[in-house]
């Protein structure tokens, strides 16, 4: 193999960390309409990520914090529990990679180097005695974690040494409201499986007058500890990770009412039923809300809570399989209306007050705003594409994006910035909107692809399972015959057929290599509704592998070219399970396996997502048989490739370890690649850019291809 060299699309796609570099993102939008704060790197290979304002009016923009300049050229030491978390949202970058704001929008504070610095947002600030014009850092305990400002911007809570602290914004008073009991207790951080699987990396918010917080208390003592070592380097001691497997304790959560005058209550309910905290709200229009659920997650309940820490049930949602978590939910309208979204007539529907105000037709993704209307995004037929929409206003139900693509939104005021991403352009477009019309962009500064893919869609099967197919660019039908790779993900965490142009530049790539790239979103998959959804509990494994022969076998009707003599599969997490589960399996319709990252062993993955679609291990070991790997080590027959990132906290290197030593008292051939350092995700440029090419490699002799 050669290394990548610096023009190549594997070095280019490594450098640029998939070409998310340099994109504008996480914007927010001051309710007057005057600015608009958000995140965005100088270039597209810089991992530095700054602070910029816009003037939503003239376009303006300025630069509020530059990380280089704030550590005046040291490095950025990120804390091992700011790695952790960013771990969990999957965060490669460097540098400011969030940042909360107080209601005006005047005010940001971010962590750097685990310091706790705040910006002033308003045009041409004052500047203050260190930073930089408009921003300092504050005198607190370190590493300080997750800094949040009040609504009124007058005090910042922050996390540090597991503690919930608070600092005036000016930084000369710091204060802890929650203090640690013992070694394994925290205030205001988010469990493992509530970042991981929830969508909930807080663990604190803030009441609307800034006078008290809701704040998380998280036990880990009952979680089974599990040691990531670095075998590489063998002087190091291992990482002790508290990780609740399938069928073991999870963490006691358990929330407290911490006031600014020192007060701390307890707040009370049921948590021995309803164990997991799913989310959080409190806003002007009512009372404080937790979202609960039982460890089966077939039930949640809403409770509102009192100024003693009394809850009261405002709703509750039950379902025989499980109910789905929804971003954004549940929350109030300022006019006191119970924003949610439920399973119902089919569908995921918005709700307000109970009432579905959404039809059936649509599948509510996420609620991102609600205001006097509620601002989502939802799949209508096709769930390849998803579209910004309000309703509970006056007009109903009012779809805001018309292109076909991959749209999302920001809202403050009567200004909407829309981050939307198409087939017809590269990365998203940051475009500002008032009033219904565009009057600005925000520029991405990205860096464009070597390669455009040129994409055909398709259904397959009963199920109409949406599929993607790319041949070599230039390829005349009937000059070859293409050997085709498999390229899923298969999960319930994400889909890959999508209306969007980078979703498709590694598989562009790798068909340009000499492949027919096939690309199948299955059963469980999400975007097409709960009926859907459901249609993999306690059995992902069997829907997996139908779905992708039902994919194959449509391409190649449609595609003589295709040979289905040689099919490859390749795939990561839940795609490197499929890929493994597929050659292991089905050895008759796949020839070769690349399987990075794989869960091979359910029993080793943790409570949350197995319980969910699995069960409980007690009570459904038959589903835990079904869907593992470990099993089936005898009956491979084909070159499989186990690539693993020895440093993964989320799959951990056991998976493959076990696979792989279950292969070899089987007697069964089969290639390891540990990843040294590699967490879940391989980010480092050399590891990424020469990752891909291994494979290529590896596929290419096992499907008979010859040297590329």
């Amino acid at each position: 193999m050669t290394p990548a060299d610096s023009s190549s699309f594997p070095r280019q796609a490594a450098r640029t960390q998939g070409f998310t570099l340099g994109v504008p993102h996480a914007f927010a939008i001051a309710p007057d309409g005057e600015r608009i704060a958000f995140l965005r790197s100088r270039s597209g290979t810089d991992l530095d990520t700054c602070l910029w304002v816009q003037d939503a009016a003239t376009g303006d923009e300025r630069l509020v914090a530059d990380p280089r300049e704030l550590l005046a050229g040291s490095t950025d030491e990120i804390p091992d529990e700011e790695r952790a978390r960013r771990e969990r949202t999957r965060q490669a970058a460097a540098g400011v990679v969030s940042f909360a704001t107080d209601d005006a929008v005047t005010l940001a504070a971010f962590a750097l180097s685990g310091r706790l610095f705040t910006a002033d947002l308003r045009a041409d600030p004052a500047a203050p005695e260190n930073a930089g014009p408009g921003v300092r850092v504050l005198a607190t305990p370190t590493p300080a974690l997750d800094p949040h400002p009040d609504p009124t911007g007058a005090h910042i809570a922050y996390v540090a040494d597991g503690a919930l602290r608070v600092v005036t914004a000016g930084g000369s008073s710091d204060r802890a409201l929650a203090v640690p009991e013992a070694g394994n207790v925290t205030y205001g951080l988010a469990e493992f499986v509530a970042a991981e699987e929830m969508s909930r990396t807080r663990g604190f918010w803030w009441a609307p007058d800034g006078q008290h917080l809701l704040v998380a208390r998280v036990d880990t003592t009952p979680v089974v500890r599990w040691h990531i070592s670095d075998p590489a380097n063998p002087g190091r001691p291992p990482a002790v990770v508290a990780y609740p497997m399938a069928g073991t304790p999870n963490a006691d959560v358990s929330v407290v009412i911490a006031g600014l005058d020192g007060s701390l209550i307890p707040v009370a309910w049921d948590t021995v039923a309803l164990p997991y905290l799913i989310s959080a709200h409190w806003s002007r229009g009512g009372p404080a809300l937790l979202r609960v659920c039982s460890r089966d997650q077939r039930t949640m309940r809403v409770l509102a809570v009192a100024d003693d820490g009394a809850t009261e049930t405002i709703c509750e949602d039950t379902d025989p399989h499980w109910v789905d978590v929804v971003v954004g939910t549940p929350a109030w309208t300022p006019d006191g209306r119970l924003v949610r979204v439920t399973a119902r007539d089919g569908a995921y529907r918005l709700m307000i007050d109970d009432k579905p105000v959404t039809p059936a037709t649509l599948n509510v993704a996420e609620v991102l705003d609600a205001g006097s209307d509620v601002l989502f995004t939802a799949r209508e037929e096709n769930p390849a594409e998803l579209h910004v929409y309000s309703a509970g206003g006056p007009g109903g139900v009012v779809r805001l994006t018309s292109e076909p693509g991959m749209h999302g939104a920001a809202r403050g005021g009567d200004v909407l910035v829309t981050s939307s991403r198409s087939l017809e352009w590269f990365g998203p477009r940051a475009r500002v909107r008032r009033g219904g019309g565009q009057i600005g962009e925000i520029s991405s500064l990205a860096d464009t692809p070597e390669l455009t893919p040129e994409v055909t869609f398709f259904t397959a099967g009963p199920h109409q399972v949406r599929c993607a197919l790319l041949l070599p660019r230039g390829h005349e039908p009937g000059s070859a015959r293409l050997p085709v790779l498999c390229d899923p993900y298969g999960g319930p965490a994400a889909q890959r057929v999508l209306s969007s142009r980078n979703m498709y530049l590694t598989s562009q790539w790798f068909a340009d290599q000499g492949f027919a790239v096939l690309i199948a979103d299955g059963r469980g998959t999400p975007g097409r509704g709960p009926d859907w959804d459901r249609l993999i509990h306690y059995d992902e494994a069997t829907p997996n592998v139908e779905d992708q022969i039902e994919a194959l076998q449509a391409a190649a009707a449609a595609n003589p070219d295709l040979d289905l003599s040689r099919v490859g599969i390749r795939g990561w997490s839940h795609g490197g399970y499929l890929a493994a589960l597929a050659v292991l399996r089905r050895p008759d319709v796949f020839h070769a396996a690349v399987a990075g990252a794989p869960v091979t062993d359910t029993h080793l993955y943790d409570t949350f997502y197995n319980e969910r679609y699995l069960g409980h291990p007690d009570e459904h070991p038959e589903a835990y048989a079904h869907n593992s790997l470990i099993d089936d080590a005898p009956r491979l027959e084909r070159p499989l490739m186990l690539i693993h990132g020895l440093a993964d906290d989320n799959v951990v290197v056991a998976h493959t370890l076990r696979l792989s030593s279950a292969l070899l008292a089987a007697g069964r051939p089969h290639t390891v690649l540990p990843l040294t350092g590699v967490t879940h995700m391989a980010r480092q440029e050399d590891v990424a850019a020469n990752l891909v090419l291994l494979q290529v490699e590896f596929l290419r002799g096992a499907l008979g291809m010859g040297p590329g």
